[in-house]
């Protein structure tokens, strides 16, 4: 059952409106959803944006962030909670094994990385979570074609294509996590 969502997203808002627009919304959604938000702590960019609209809809909201970022004065203070790590990959490892569903709003490499590995550990049997790529504005066009080509090229099996999702739409998003099921596991090496 979901219950926790993790969201990567940037500490930037980016250019457009939109983007912190559809932040908004994802909070919101969460919140009214009975959904808790985990993310990574932060009080700028669309972490803040994403974090406020679930606190200010009545959500609950639990921040992990690494030492290094809280002593330089990125954490926010307003939330249910923030775990405090001792490094960007266990702030990832404690982010995945809180939640019960990952979401990538836009964002830079960071996002891109945390979302990524995410999969990456699905398709090896280290995340039971689905993973979605919340694709506002056609931001993630380009990575939903590089995924076709990893099919097409022979890199990537269709059935694990098929276990990321990249939508515009919400509703699509929660019904993709309900209806989830893990990626088989390859356990045969054999040539």
């Amino acid at each position: 059952m979901i219950q926790k969502i993790a969201v990567y997203c940037g500490a930037s808002t980016g250019n457009l409106p939109i983007y912190q627009q559809a932040a908004a919304e994802l909070g919101g959604y969460l919140a009214n959803h009975q959904l808790e938000l985990i993310y990574g702590g932060g009080n700028v960019g669309l972490m803040a944006v994403l974090a406020t609209a679930v606190i200010d809809a009545g959500g609950k909201v639990h921040g992990v962030m690494p030492q290094n970022l809280v002593d330089r004065g990125a954490a926010a203070h307003n939330l249910t909670d923030l775990t405090v790590v001792d490094n960007m990959a266990l702030r990832k490892q404690r982010m995945l094994a809180m939640a019960d569903g990952c979401i990538a709003l836009p964002g830079g490499p960071g996002t891109l990385e945390e979302i990524v590995e995410a999969y990456s550990w699905a398709r090896i049997g280290d995340n039971p979570n689905p993973c979605v790529f919340y694709n506002v504005n056609h931001y993630y066009d380009p990575l939903k074609t590089f995924f076709d080509q990893m099919v097409q090229q022979g890199f990537l099996t269709a059935e694990h294509r098929s276990k990321v999702l990249f939508t515009d739409q919400l509703t699509e998003i929660f019904n993709f996590m309900a209806h989830y099921t893990p990626p088989t596991v390859r356990t045969n090496y054999q040539h």
